[in-house]
């Protein structure tokens, strides 16, 4: 195997697959890297066995061939090579050593045989459908916040996407909750989406998947089956099994009859509960919002390191309300919030809050209050 390859090239296709590689494992293939080399280009294939992602690049190729190299050794070195150099790569296949040149610098790395690489078979996709990469970016940026980290309750390890029935007819829908809190985001079906099974995407994945949807423009293909979902661009596929568990019923958490209504500036909202927060315990971080006709006031009381207060001007015309959130979460919801006003939906000091966008009802948050 030999080829050449200009060093932006590389640096691309190698840390998107690098990323993927856990940092400890067990297993010594796993810590690898997957070159193949054709005469169409290089592609570079990394997995973790849940996850695998293919990485293709231009390059010259004037020979050939496969190796797996050290993930992370390779992406290591293509960072500190010189800006605008070319990368010649060429396998000795007697001493079974990779060679890395560069200018005047030169690195000969040990390799492990390809055969004994996992590649994820491939498999038969109940639904293939084309979104924008827009589209599916506000799905799941939107939504991955509320990703729960309980292990025991692993289900809720992910962003639960399927096809939802709304007012405005069949969505696509992405959910996330930890128990919490809980984010739903729709977004108008593509076509072919129709027959997809719901499927919990892993919060690796998702995290893997925000580097595929930096450019607006690109459409995105997706294919889904009950045991994997595939997203490709031209140059990137990312293939990862999905979680093996039952989503809950959201449906039933999502309050339907709150009626106090509070209007409020959603980045000076952001803002205040942030500033106000700086006093509270680090683990109870409750704030309290005191409402009363056109007026808010956010207060924290943590006896061990102080109080703090802050009024703002809203729009409330319901009875007076004291309740209390954990801040953080307040915090998280309205930095999601795109529009200029952030609508909260109350019913009683015991109860959830119902918060979106203006009058926008196609991303839904849901917090639930605590003591205070």
């Amino acid at each position: 195997m030999k080829f050449s390859i200009e060093r932006a090239d590389l640096v691309k296709a190698v840390s998107q697959a690098q990323s993927v590689v856990e940092r400890r494992n067990t297993i010594p293939i796993l810590a690898n890297v997957l070159i193949e080399a054709t005469p169409e280009g290089v592609s570079f294939r990394a997995t973790d066995l849940d996850t695998e992602i293919v990485d293709r690049a231009a390059a010259q190729v004037e020979r050939p061939g496969a190796t797996t190299v050290s993930a992370g050794m390779l992406n290591d070195i293509a960072r500190k090579l010189p800006d605008g150099s070319l990368v010649q790569v060429s396998l000795d296949s007697t001493s079974a050593r990779l060679s890395v040149q560069a200018g005047r610098s030169n690195f000969s790395l040990a390799t492990l045989p390809r055969e004994d690489f996992p590649v994820m078979s491939s498999s038969e996709y109940s639904a293939n459908f084309s979104a924008p990469a827009a589209v599916l970016r506000r799905l799941f940026d939107k939504s991955k916040f509320a990703i729960s980290n309980e292990e025991t309750r692993y289900y809720l390890n992910g962003v639960f996407m399927h096809v939802a029935q709304t007012e405005d007819g069949p969505s696509l829908r992405c959910v996330a909750t930890d128990g919490h809190r809980l984010a739903r985001i729709d977004a108008p079906l593509p076509a072919g989406a129709d027959e997809m099974p719901g499927v919990i995407v892993p919060r690796k994945t998702v995290a893997e998947l925000r580097k595929l949807l930096e450019d607006d423009e690109a459409d995105i293909a997706v294919s889904v089956s009950e045991t994997k979902v595939r997203f490709a661009t031209p140059t990137i596929t990312l293939t990862s099994k999905v979680i093996d568990g039952t989503f809950p019923d959201y449906s039933r958490v999502i309050p339907a009859s709150n009626a106090r209504k509070l209007e409020v500036d959603a980045s000076d909202f952001a803002r205040a509960v942030d500033r106000v927060a700086t006093v509270s315990s680090e683990r109870s971080r409750a704030v309290k919002l005191s409402l009363d006709e056109d007026r808010l006031i956010l207060s924290v009381n943590a006896p061990d390191a102080g109080a703090a207060e802050e009024e703002l001007p809203v729009a409330y015309g319901d009875e007076p309300l004291e309740i209390g959130f954990n801040a953080k979460y307040l915090h998280e919801i309205a930095s999601q919030i795109e529009r200029e006003n952030a609508v909260f939906l109350f019913n009683g000091s015991g109860d959830a809050a119902l918060i979106r966008e203006g009058g926008d009802t196609s991303a839904v948050y849901v917090v639930m209050p605590m003591r205070v």
